[in-house]
């Protein structure tokens, strides 16, 4: 059994492929990372055989340090295998944004805080299940067509002179109207208007993985639903805590916030 990532650190935010190989078939193969237990896919290696994969998300604010990687697994005869690895995260360098918005959106009212912090828990109960089914197929894409880049992940914002979380997300330019796609298939268990983050979607893609998607003029699917890769979820806007037309891409992977970007990346087609 032997156990390979895609890099020997992680910064904050990051994303790292690990991949465990094995001379005959394995079952039941899973990993343990921040406290988490984390699920592994099968593929077909390109010279026959099987590999496992997992996404190993550091979180935004994960502490920097050694952290321990263990994979545990076993053969089909039933016989327990096992291995690890240290991995450094390290502390991402992000820049500090001085931005003004709203004053609702930096003082809310008690009943506009009550519905933000009842929001926030329901999107954290979300991202604590990981649906143990892989329902993406092949390379993600970024939510825009012509679109390669996006800004302001991890930024520390600080909103009409008052210091706020970082910002979890990537943002890109998007005018009103601008068709927003899903980054891979999925499930939509999210589809409505929501106090900071305005018309919002979210896609479970499986194994703990989803992706959100932020500040919609206007939502086309529901929750429940199946959306395929590039599906249209709705229209780029301005609703929410914004300065401007924008789309707000995140990205969780077992509960931890990282760049969207990094899955494009990671999971391009050779």
């Amino acid at each position: 059994m032997d156990l390979r990532l895609s890099a020997a650190e992680a910064g904050q935010g990051s994303l790292l492929l690990a991949e465990v190989r094995s001379a005959g078939p394995l079952e039941e193969v899973k990993s343990e990372w921040d406290g988490h237990t984390i699920l592994f896919w099968q593929e077909k290696a390109r010279r026959g055989g099987l590999i496992y994969r997992v996404l190993v998300g550091a979180d935004l604010e994960q502490t920097p340090g050694q952290y321990n990687l263990g994979v545990g697994a076993k053969t089909q005869p039933g016989e327990a295998v096992g291995c690890n690895v240290e991995v450094t995260v390290r502390r991402g360098r992000f820049a500090t944004e001085r931005l003004q918005v709203e004053q609702e959106f930096v003082q809310p009212s008690a009943e506009q805080l009550a519905r933000a912090n009842e929001e926030r828990e329901r999107l954290l109960t979300l991202y604590a299940t990981a649906t143990p089914e892989k329902m993406w197929q092949g390379p993600f894409r970024v939510p825009l067509d012509g679109v390669k880049r996006g800004s302001n992940f991890g930024r520390r914002r600080i909103l009409n002179g008052q210091p706020r979380s970082p910002h979890g997300g990537a943002d890109f330019p998007a005018a009103a109207g601008t068709p927003v796609h899903a980054a891979q298939r999925g499930r939509v268990v999210l589809a409505e208007a929501l106090f900071f983050s305005g018309n919002t979607v979210v896609i479970d893609h499986g194994l703990g993985m989803y992706t959100l998607y932020g500040h919609l003029k206007a939502i086309s699917v529901q929750t429940g639903e199946m959306v395929g890769a590039g599906g249209e979820l709705g229209q780029g806007g301005a609703t929410g805590r914004v300065t401007g037309p924008h789309l707000h891409w995140g990205l969780t992977v077992n509960q931890a916030r990282v760049n969207p970007l990094e899955v494009v990346k990671l999971l391009a087609s050779p």
